[in-house]
């Protein structure tokens, strides 16, 4: 009996144990039910769904008249879901039935792989039922038009498994135009920064992304959910001050003088004298193959300035009030005299002993300049310093445009050494500010006295409609009186009738006011060596403007040589840029004013636009026997414009979702193109299509109406 009890007793502890071991795991089960549910859950739905980002549009950078600087593209990823229940109905008949034909199709879209190469491809998925087959890469908006009414595709996604990725690209139409200026769009894994406009707008640009959920799948990949989309809020655009023709015509101009003169590198610009629009910004730097490319933006980079910095010395000299234009000044024969406190040397000798304030300004003598520098504020040197200020030249622009250097000006007491720092800023050293801030002070005089603030957008825009207007700013009502502002005039005139500038104007139909500029420079070179005054390297200048009775335009020009060049002076190499510019946009101007003088010029050739189906415009060139450089692929629609000095055929981008370019076609392809998108088109005027009333890019909507005023 003892026994027995003893073994039941061992069975009824057991039993109590295993009870009470069940109690809490059934506890625990509830628990973890009950209580942590919803956290499990989430984990678990972590490890197999994730929310992949889906990036809005980008928004389109538009010049002045509505052409496309910068512009996002659709391309698409194809993707293939072997799995899809669509594909295994019937033991995979309908896959079986149109596996030849689809190898086919795309093997003719494509042209990369054999038709037999695509079937092994797709059977080898189909086999391995592959999930996130990746069949394509950034194809483009007209290749999968043609791929969604292939065999299978054209079944739908359930059915065929085929699945499309949107991405978008970037891309400058006109290429190099303005490159730097507009910037680069990279994409988020670079780690390189946006510049120019792209980077300054970028949070207009950019929109709000969207999203979507996404669920994983077998080796790595993830597919994603349908009905979890968050639609992306695509970029707002902008619209420049920029005109593509004054752009081009700049670029090109000083394209040409920087091979010429084999050059480091130069900056152009061009801006409206009346508001301080920047209608053209040109940067070019020499590459290592000789290349001539958009690579910095000079325009914005603070140097020495040189004898351009004379204009800034004539104001305050005649704005003290004790000194006239015809005053006498003591140059001497030797090119060089002790001023105050230090040696200055002309860069060429003067025409004569004696020169009248004129003429010292329009003979850019250094010597004559300091002195009348010396002489004016001698006992205070430090009130030239507080010209400088009210010329602005102390700070910057506040163009808006991320990267404008800041200006560099020496600290000047009343003693030896702020003497001699007034005197050496008198005629273009010690002092460093960009081109944009000497063009801003030029045009000011330009203006009348009025300094307008440079900048580079005229609006912000959603869907057509405007959402933020930037007006014209001043920043200086009057920079001087009336009659320093007449005699400032007056010596920039005379620079390009009868000083420095007379070579390069001479038999212009138009007058110009200017003032050349050559610097010696030290610092660094364009591949980071030191350099000194003595290396033989210049920095050669040009800025004026033009008409001088009727001031349209502002301009300047500045060229960094290479060492020990033939021509350095900027009155050879800078002046002829500026004088090419201008009598180009003179006569476009002038072909539109029958009030201008000389309106009866004829329009330069090398200046063109045309649009149009590009079977057509191929077949015209080829029976004109031109030579171009294609670079329209198998585009239907292309633009043909002058780059270089060579006919370029590049393709129009055409989005059945938004309102196309047809600026520069014909009628009938203007009317072609519009109507067969469902648009209702009013037509103003005859000849070739001169502008649009919707700008390219805008959402299309159906029957929409649409205006073109043809010239």
């Amino acid at each position: 009996m003892e026994v027995k009890r003893d073994i039941l007793w061992r069975v009824y502890l057991c039993f109590l144990g295993i009870a009470l071991i069940c109690f809490c795991v059934l506890g625990k089960a509830i628990y973890i039910q009950r209580v942590q549910g919803s956290y499990w859950k989430k984990l678990s739905d972590s490890l197999q769904e994730k929310f992949d980002s889906l990036e809005a549009q980008r928004g389109t950078i538009y010049s002045e008249d509505g052409s496309m600087l910068s512009t996002s593209i659709p391309y698409f990823n194809i993707y293939v879901d072997f799995g899809a229940d669509g594909l295994h109905e019937k033991n995979g008949k309908r896959f079986k039935e149109n596996l030849d034909s689809l190898s086919l199709c795309l093997a003719n879209l494509f042209k990369d792989k054999k038709a037999v190469i695509y079937k092994r491809e797709l059977q080898k998925g189909f086999d391995e039922e592959d999930r996130y087959y990746l069949l394509h890469s950034n194809i483009s908006f007209e290749q999968y038009k043609a791929l969604r009414s292939f065999p299978l595709v054209r079944l739908g996604r359930n059915k065929s498994g085929f699945i499309p990725e949107t991405v978008s690209k970037r891309l400058n139409p006109f290429g190099l135009l303005a490159n730097r200026t507009i910037g680069l769009a990279r994409g988020k894994k670079s780690k390189a920064q946006n510049v120019g406009l792209e980077r300054t707008y970028d949070t207009a640009l950019k929109g709000i992304n969207g999203g979507r959920y996404v669920r994983y799948m077998a080796a790595g990949t993830y597919i994603p959910i349908e009905g979890t989309e968050v639609d992306p809020e695509n970029g707002k655009d902008i619209v420049t001050t920029i005109d593509v023709n004054t752009q081009d015509i700049a670029e090109n101009a000083l394209l040409k003088a920087m091979v010429e003169n084999e050059a480091e590198h130069g900056t152009c610009i061009v801006m409206e004298v009346a508001t301080g629009k920047i209608k053209a910004i040109a940067n070019l730097g020499r590459q290592i193959n000789g290349d001539y490319i958009e690579d910095y933006n000079y325009g914005l980079s603070a140097t020495e300035p040189g004898s351009t910095i004379k204009l800034a010395t004539l104001l305050s000299v005649l704005s003290e009030g004790k000194t006239t234009l015809s005053d006498m000044v003591d140059v001497g024969s030797a090119g060089r005299d002790f001023v105050g406190v230090r040696m200055v040397n002309d860069a060429e000798r003067a025409p004569k002993p004696m020169l009248s304030v004129k003429e010292c300004f329009e003979h850019s003598s250094n010597v004559g300049m300091s002195k009348l520098a010396y002489k004016t504020f001698a006992t205070q040197p430090d009130k030239y310093l507080s010209y400088l200020h009210k010329f602005h030249l102390d700070t910057r622009t506040g163009i808006d445009l991320m990267g404008e250097g800041r200006p560099i000006l020496p600290k000047i007491k009343r003693n030896v050494e702020g003497l001699h720092a007034m005197v050496t800023m008198s005629f273009g050293y010690a002092i460093q500010i960009t081109p944009l801030q000497t063009l801003t002070l030029y045009n000011a005089v330009a203006n009348n006295g009025k300094m307008m603030k440079p900048y580079l957008v005229n609006r912000i825009q959603s869907f057509g409609q405007t959402i933020k207007e930037i007006h014209p700013q001043v920043l200086e009502e009057k920079i001087a009186d009336d009659n320093v502002i007449k005699a400032a005039q007056e010596c920039m005139l005379a620079v390009t009738t009868d000083g420095t500038g007379k070579k390069a104007f001479k038999g212009a139909l138009y007058p110009v006011g200017g003032k050349t500029g050559t610097a010696h420079v030290a610092g660094t070179d364009d591949d980071g060596n030191k350099i000194g005054y003595g290396s033989g390297i210049y920095q050669a200048s040009f800025v004026g403007y033009f008409p001088f009775d009727k001031p349209q335009y502002s301009c300047i020009v500045v060229i960094r040589t290479k060492a020990h060049p033939r021509f350095h002076m900027g009155g050879e190499v800078s002046a002829p840029v500026f004088r090419e510019i201008s009598d180009k946009l003179f006569a476009l101007n002038a072909a539109h004013d029958s009030t201008v003088p000389g309106a009866g010029i004829k329009k330069d050739s090398a200046n063109f636009y045309y649009a149009g189906s590009s079977k057509n415009i191929r077949q015209v060139m080829k029976t004109l026997d031109v030579r171009y450089r294609d670079s329209a692929a198998n585009n239907d629609y292309v633009r043909l414009y002058a780059s270089n000095y060579q006919p370029v055929l590049n393709k129009e981008i055409v989005s059945k979702q938004s309102v196309p370019d047809v600026k520069g076609m014909g009628l009938k392809d203007a009317l072609y193109l519009l109507e067969t998108m469902n648009m209702k088109v009013d037509v103003k005027g005859k000849g070739k299509v001169k502008s649009q009333s919707l700008q390219p890019g805008t959402t299309l909507t159906k029957n929409q109406a649409i205006t073109l005023q043809l010239d």
